[in-house]
């Protein structure tokens, strides 16, 4: 490791990235001067569903990023890019970085965070989102890898996230929302959203354990009904029979789940399973009686192949089961737990925040922008997101854009450029730039692998 950091550019040294794919004359915003690229250093979260080892996407990055050696026994499930406190991103000291801020004020030698950078140089944001955001970068970007399932959680709308961190601001961290996408790196699952009511009709017919729980009267006015009497009554109808499951009392939970593991097992013998029904039996691997494992049911199972994404909105119920994926989202930590996890839930308003909105989740297969780009556009104004493959000694010119972005080099090597003044830097996996809204590069991939890198910006929607 020592041998890499020393061919590697020195930490102080900045560099440009490649932002939109607007030519100049589109842009609306132009500033004089617009502060330079610059280089993060980058925060890793060790939750312990993550993967273990080199065989982290998210241990890997992190290895790039800051030289640490990888723990091999130690789990490595996300890697924080943004300005958020609870994983904080540093911009490596810079001659604008010293002027920015004073030496007093900086968290470690030659280090100071995004956040504090940006408070100091809010034009590094663009006027459009400093007008709309404050001196607040509006997003939280990721990479994820996931060896065991994450919790059945949502995420609260904005009015809801303020009430929760005024009651409890040790559980929920910020006033905001965090509407999220995932984009799959390798083959990714999840659950997300709930089925919708033919389906929940099947689940109640062939999962008799569910109605042990919630009783006869609830599941037999989905299982006896032709046609529920409009969106409303589905909505009350499968909002009252999630929260008597989810409210189940832990003896009735522990004495259901082993019953439903056993009947699975003998099925097993006579017939295939369904690939749901393969999920509840890994989920009870892993998180034994809970009543998660039994909550899968009614949850629509995504399975994403390498460059399809999926959406989440606020207040919908979702669960990460495998896999690695590049995650962005609104500029939060807030999450309400009510199932797969060992961590604080709270059942009672995980229950009373949901939509109840059923049905398959869209699917997002990126729009083509270049040659060698998509883009991830999700219904959200905080965010949108680039990816970016680009074959050995080819070539990609990102335009200047009116708004923030952040690169990380998933996997690859190669050189960045930007025009104006003249600046060159190599680039490799783990490398993470902050590039300052009005700036343009060239992306070139050297001669013996693809580049493989991702861009987190602002959603093009709020530049009109």
């Amino acid at each position: 490791m020592a041998d890499r950091n020393r061919s590697r550019p020195r930490l102080g040294l900045r560099l440009c990235l490649c932002l939109g794919f607007r030519a100049p004359d589109q842009v609306e915003e132009a500033m004089e001067a617009p502060p330079r690229p610059l280089r993060l250093r980058c925060s890793v979260q060790n939750y312990d569903w993550g993967r273990f080892g080199e065989e982290s996407t998210v241990a890997r990055l992190f290895e790039g990023n800051s030289g640490s050696e990888i723990e091999l026994g130690r789990p490595y499930a996300e890697f924080w890019m943004g300005t958020h406190e609870s994983g904080p991103s540093f911009v490596v000291a810079s001659p604008e970085a010293a002027v920015a801020v004073a030496e007093a004020e900086c968290l470690a030698p030659g280090l100071v965070t995004l956040k504090k950078w940006i408070g100091e140089n809010p034009g590094a944001l663009g006027v459009k989102v400093v007008q709309k955001w404050g001196k607040n970068l509006p997003f939280l970007f990721k990479v994820l890898s996931v060896a065991k399932a994450l919790s059945i959680q949502a995420h609260p709308d904005k009015e809801l996230a303020r009430m929760l961190h005024k009651m409890r601001p040790s559980v929920y961290k910020d006033p905001n929302h965090k509407p999220e996408m995932a984009i799959a790196l390798t083959e990714f699952r999840a659950l997300c959203g709930f089925v919708n009511i033919e389906e929940l009709k099947d689940v109640l017919v062939g999962v008799p354990e569910i109605t042990e729980l919630i009783g006869n009267e609830e599941a037999s006015k989905i299982i006896s009904s032709k046609d529920l009497d409009g969106y409303l009554d589905a909505k009350a109808v499968l909002r009252s029979i999630f929260t008597k499951l989810m409210s189940a009392s832990k003896e009735a939970v522990l004495q259901l789940v082993p019953k439903l593991k056993d009947r699975l097992d003998v099925e097993s013998k006579i017939r295939t399973l369904t690939e749901k029904e393969q999920l509840v039996l890994l989920l009870e691997k892993q998180y034994q009686a809970d009543v998660g494992v039994i909550a899968a049911f009614l949850f629509n199972y995504v399975k994403l192949s390498p460059g399809e994404a999926v959406y989440i909105g606020s207040n919908e119920p979702h669960a990460y089961i495998s896999g690695d994926c590049i995650e962005c989202m609104a500029a939060s930590d807030n999450v309400v737990r009510a199932g797969l996890t060992a961590k604080y839930i709270d059942v009672q308003t995980l229950c009373s925040m949901l939509t109840y909105k059923q049905g398959f989740p869209e699917i997002l297969r990126g729009v083509p922008v270049h040659s060698y780009v998509s883009r991830y556009t999700p219904p959200f104004d905080e965010f949108e997101v680039d990816r970016c493959l680009l074959p050995p000694k080819e070539s990609v010119v990102f335009s200047a854009i009116p708004g923030p972005s952040i690169f990380v080099i998933v996997a690859g090597e190669g050189t960045m450029r930007i025009s104006s003044p003249a600046e060159e830097r190599k680039v490799s996996q783990g490398d993470v730039f902050f590039v300052p809204a009005q700036n343009e590069i060239r992306l070139i991939a050297g001669a013996d692998a693809p580049i493989h890198l991702y861009r987190a910006g602002v959603n093009n929607r709020v530049f009109g």
